[in-house]
């Protein structure tokens, strides 16, 4: 005769697209503190906490800025920007499980923003046709792709970019992306190079 009592219950099978904590964290602003996820495995690299909080205090306010994410991985970047009182954010990215990521992580803590999936230079020339304009850019691309997106992504950014608008770019120093806009500042953070460009 069978039991009828509780069986254990069988483990949930994870997809290999399921977002999974990292430990990432908001620096400052109404979320400091607050952990992100991002998608498990090496295609999403969020920018470490030490280079965020230098960035950002390398940026000074950010205060009603548009904000466009690309290559946004788990969001952070953005999610940080609006924390410290950004007015809106768009976050592109043409992986699903970034952009499940991305809406749980925004779904945590609250928040509201535009998320596309869509690749980069795709979305740059819709937001071009749609007179769409941003104060603050994040580039922060697979390392292995950065060194073939600087051209297509310098003739793609200028008509998005508002008056005195920044451009973010982080890349591996040995693979650097190159955009043909003015530099403003340059950071080495181990491996990783940091770059602030001017819109015009």
């Amino acid at each position: 005769m069978r039991s009828s009592g509780p069986t254990a219950p069988r483990p949930r099978r994870r997809s290999g697209r399921e977002p999974l904590a990292v430990g990432v964290r908001v620096i400052a602003g109404r979320f400091g503190g607050r952990t992100l996820v991002a998608p498990r495995g090496r295609a999403t690299r969020p920018t470490g906490d030490r280079v965020r909080e230098a960035l950002f205090s390398i940026l000074g306010s950010v205060d009603g800025a548009r904000v466009l994410d690309l290559f946004a991985g788990s969001g952070a970047l953005a999610i940080e920007a609006l924390s410290r009182g950004a007015s809106e954010a768009t976050l592109v990215d043409s992986s699903a499980a970034a952009i499940a990521a991305i809406r749980r992580n925004l779904e945590s803590i609250d928040a509201t923003a535009d998320v596309r999936r869509q690749r980069a230079t795709a979305f740059l020339e819709q937001a071009r046709n749609d007179a769409r304009q941003y104060d603050l850019v994040f580039l922060d691309p697979p390392y292995q792709a950065a060194g073939d997106l600087g051209r297509a992504l310098s003739a793609a950014l200028p008509p998005v970019l508002a008056p005195g608008a920044r451009v973010v770019t982080e890349s591996d120093r040995r693979a650097v992306l190159q955009l043909e806009l003015p530099l403003l500042d340059e950071r080495r953070y181990g491996d990783t190079l940091i770059r602030i460009h001017d819109s015009r």
